[in-house]
């Protein structure tokens, strides 16, 4: 039965484009965001998550930056305690020419000196953004940040990677090396064997921290990289999916148009009854 007041298939129509308007609208919210979940209302749950994780991921490349920062710091001290054990064997050098009876004692002793001195200015050289892991005044060490850690409740924990100062300034006491007869160059050899000793302890302590540093944030970056690509599986839209169903909407939506056109023009059928 014809109705000139109720229409319905026009009606169906305009529901029909409607539904397609809205999800064609949809579609191109995806494609020029480039999310399948842009807003809270598209996915309340994969929202939450995402925000969280992303959150995570601003943490961590603050951890990142602060382990930067340490491996240079521990890097620089690394760098002059190699320098110090290098030039702790050149005093040996000296100290066993001056253990012979037959040379110049005075020249030899000029020559340790200044051994001496380059290492006293490579303890108080060795600072990276004023810390300083050979001298007395870094003695506390540092302390570098190197993870966040979420628990099963959410909560967060900091971790920290704690380097202890070697401090050559109190524990490479040169002093003691004496050269200006044999006699003192036989007491300080034994002298420099210690001196060394606690040289190359200090450098491998050192290296061990730069390598665990290092390690750690590398560590730190494959996690964040792991994140990012974690929520961009949960938010990123298929742009090859989402063109093709944008292709698809918009005949639907011609389509919808034309049937709407076609439903409208139907109550012209029932004036063309009383026509004569």
């Amino acid at each position: 039965m014809s109705s000139i007041l109720t229409n319905n298939s026009a009606m169906v129509a305009l529901q029909t484009l409607q539904s397609v308007n809205s999800n064609l609208a949809k579609t191109q919210d995806m494609i020029s965001t480039g999310k399948a979940v842009a807003t809270a209302k598209d996915n309340s749950a994969i929202f939450a998550i995402s925000k969280v994780m992303e959150s995570d991921v601003s943490g961590f490349k603050a951890v990142s930056d602060a382990l930067s920062l340490g491996e240079s710091t521990v890097a620089v001290a690394s760098a002059g305690a190699e320098q110090i054990t290098n030039l702790l064997n050149e005093i040996k050098e000296k100290v066993v020419a001056a253990t012979g009876e037959n040379v110049d004692h005075s020249k030899i002793q000029n020559d340790v000196d200044e051994l001496v001195n380059q290492v006293t200015s490579i303890i108080g050289a060795s600072q990276f953004n004023g810390a300083n892991l050979l001298n007395t005044a870094g003695n506390a060490g540092i302390t570098v940040l190197s993870s966040l850690d979420r628990d099963a409740t959410g909560t967060v924990t900091a971790s920290n990677i704690s380097v202890a100062s070697v401090d050559f300034e109190a524990n490479l006491d040169l002093s003691d090396i004496d050269v200006t007869n044999s006699a003192a160059a036989d007491t300080s050899l034994a002298a420099i064997e210690v001196h060394i000793q606690t040289a190359v302890d200090g450098a491998a302590a050192l290296g061990a921290s730069a390598k665990r540093i290092s390690d750690q944030n590398e560590f730190v970056s494959k996690v964040t990289d792991a994140i990012k690509s974690g929520i961009g599986a949960l938010v990123d839209a298929d742009l090859e999916e989402t063109s093709a169903r944008l292709q698809a909407l918009q005949v639907q939506q011609q389509l919808a148009t034309q049937s709407l056109s076609i439903a409208n023009q139907a109550p012209q059928a029932i004036l063309s009854l009383f026509r004569n």
